[in-house]
């Protein structure tokens, strides 16, 4: 087999992976959408396939980067991925983590509000702005084009950041939480999180609704500091005391 067959294999493969894992979250936190608020999705049976169509795709743009950068590692040591936990010290573990997130939300926070001007709106973010109001199938439902500024960024950092296999595996768990927990149409976390200290930091889908409701601020992905430090903090959404989303996309 060669080189580039191998690496096509690895994305395949990781395309695959990456459907499943989004069929398999959202659909759970679907599911649990309409044990914890009966009937919020009732009537948006054609956009959730719309989601589902375009996450899907998405998850082939995903994938190829990110087959690549597995194949990458496992053959050609070309990442600073680590399996050895040893190789660095211990208190680097969630420290790792944390510059992973950091990074990301820092990407995020600038491509999406770049996104938001009007022609670029047009051409690619308005596909995931017609999720009126966002479900737990949003979270992936981009056109491809933006769907490239989301794929390209974790598989870039393994090349800069060292981080344990397993920590990097802790990072993706929390992209794919956030990123469905953001969009439910619900909160989810409790209140005292929510509106508490830690909230002031940390983005929930209260503070993600709000985006959603019009159409600008509230940029980020795990954190408030972005949009805080840019005057685009635009405080909490409302779901209408009885946990449904506002609308607004």
């Amino acid at each position: 087999m060669t080189a580039a067959t191998a690496a096509i294999g690895s994305a395949l493969a990781m395309t695959l992976i990456i459907g499943l894992r989004y069929l398999a979250t959202s659909g759970f936190f679907a599911w649990l959408t309409g044990k914890a608020r009966p009937g919020l999705y009732a009537k948006l049976g054609p956009q959730m396939r719309r989601e589902v169509y375009w996450s899907l795709l998405s998850a082939g743009t995903y994938g190829i980067p990110a087959g690549v950068v597995a194949w990458g590692w496992q053959n050609r040591g070309w990442t600073q991925i680590y399996a050895d936990v040893g190789q660095y010290p211990l208190w680097y573990l969630p420290l790792s983590v944390f510059l992973f997130l950091a990074a990301h939300d820092g990407w995020f926070y600038w491509t999406h509000r770049w996104m938001h001007r009007p022609r670029l709106f047009r051409i690619a973010h308005a596909v995931h702005h017609e999720s009126r109001p966002p479900t737990a199938w949003t979270a992936m439902s981009f056109h491809p084009w933006e769907a490239v500024t989301g794929a390209v960024v974790i598989p870039a950092l393994v090349f800069l950041i060292p981080i344990h296999v397993g920590a990097l595996g802790l990072v993706l768990f929390i992209m794919t939480l956030m990123g469905i927990t953001n969009h439910m149409g619900w909160e989810l976390f409790p209140r005292w999180l929510v509106h508490g200290r830690l909230g002031r930091w940390l983005i929930t889908a209260t503070h993600h609704q709000k985006h959603h409701d019009v159409y600008k601020g509230n940029y980020g992905l795990y954190f408030r500091f972005w949009d805080r430090l840019c005057g685009t903090d635009l405080g909490l959404g409302d779901f209408g005391g009885a946990g449904r989303g506002a609308g607004g996309g």
